[in-house]
């Protein structure tokens, strides 16, 4: 799939919301798909569920290491099930139970984090998750994926209902720009090229590729051609566009909305270390965030798309 780099980033729902309109999808399709929530349905939108299907859905209440081992154990009698929480509390709270109840038994529980990143604003950093990503994929036989618009989230929420095994699905609280036009295919272990380029690759995912893409039109006007890659798959990581990236452009540029220490970066790195060693720059967290706007915390955390030129022509300079 390619974008034009005259493509309107027109502002579509947020994938909380697009996770939520999801599961009723699901949920009319399978009459086996269970939910369980911790007192958020509301904010975690599977509220939408429970009002359709109030004899499949379980409120857990605050307990969203009790909520996880439920939804573990009806996954393991058959169900397909799945769990809903902020990302700071179904990861951080529930991380031994997903650990003994589904990573180590292998369960197929389906494991959705909402309000994930900084950009939830106001809730400030106690319920900021930027760890999520890098603990998901520390659990072995999780798949994790990080949806980029209500498109994306709707299909990889399909996706990780067919998955055989457990899945972790990143959410955000924010409205996000659309990217994918409806139809659009997403499978573990991929990714999709947006944008094409040679003069450097940026790899991204979340709200971050719609920044990525403003980035490469921004670096078009100077002449600099940027690839841009939605990594929405992050464990299984599509190595194959890793490595074409890294062979075919003269550097690489990482952008997430997590601590770049532990996030896609460090595994977009570890390929290029295995295969193709480059240049490469990143472009996340390395500090908890304060409160504030969902704009205005990107904005003064770096994590916009002049963020990202920045980061483009500082490792083409030292490409040279």
């Amino acid at each position: 799939m390619s974008v034009s780099t005259k493509y309107e980033l027109k502002l579509g729902v947020a994938t909380r919301e697009a996770f939520g309109k999801a599961l009723v999808e699901l949920g009319q399709k399978d009459p086996n798909v269970v939910v369980c929530d911790a007192d958020l349905s509301k904010s975690t939108y599977t509220n939408f569920f429970e009002k359709e299907f109030p004899e499949r859905f379980v409120e857990c209440g605050i307990a969203e290491a009790n909520m996880v081992a439920i939804g573990a154990g009806l996954a393991a009698a058959g169900k397909t099930a799945f769990v809903a929480s902020f990302s700071a509390f179904v990861i951080n709270k529930g991380f031994e139970q997903l650990r003994v109840t589904a990573a180590y038994p292998n369960v197929p529980l389906k494991v959705v984090g909402t309000h994930s990143g900084i950009s939830i604003g106001e809730d400030g950093p106690s319920q900021m998750s930027i760890e999520d990503l890098s603990l998901a994929c520390n659990l072995p036989g999780f798949t994790v994926l990080a949806p980029a618009d209500e498109v994306s989230m709707k299909a990889c929420i399909h996706l990780a209902a067919e998955i055989h095994g457990p899945v972790f699905v990143r959410a955000g609280r924010s409205k996000a720009a659309i990217v994918y036009t409806p139809g659009t295919e997403f499978h573990s272990g991929g990714s999709h090229q947006l944008l094409d380029g040679n003069d450097v690759a940026i790899f991204a995912n979340g709200l971050l590729v719609a920044e990525a893409i403003r980035a490469a039109e921004a670096l078009d006007a100077e002449g600099i051609s940027a690839r841009v890659i939605d990594i929405y798959c992050v464990k299984p990581i599509d190595r194959d566009a890793i490595v074409r990236a890294s062979t075919e452009c003269r550097a690489i540029v990482v952008a997430e909305e997590h601590l770049k220490d532990t996030g896609i970066g460090s595994r977009v790195a570890q390929v290029c270390a295995e295969t193709t060693p480059c240049v490469m720059e990143f472009v996340g967290l390395t500090t908890y965030a304060e409160s504030g706007t969902p704009e205005a915390v990107l904005e003064h955390y770096g994590l916009m798309a002049k963020d990202i030129v920045a980061a483009v022509k500082n490792v083409l300079a030292r490409k040279k």
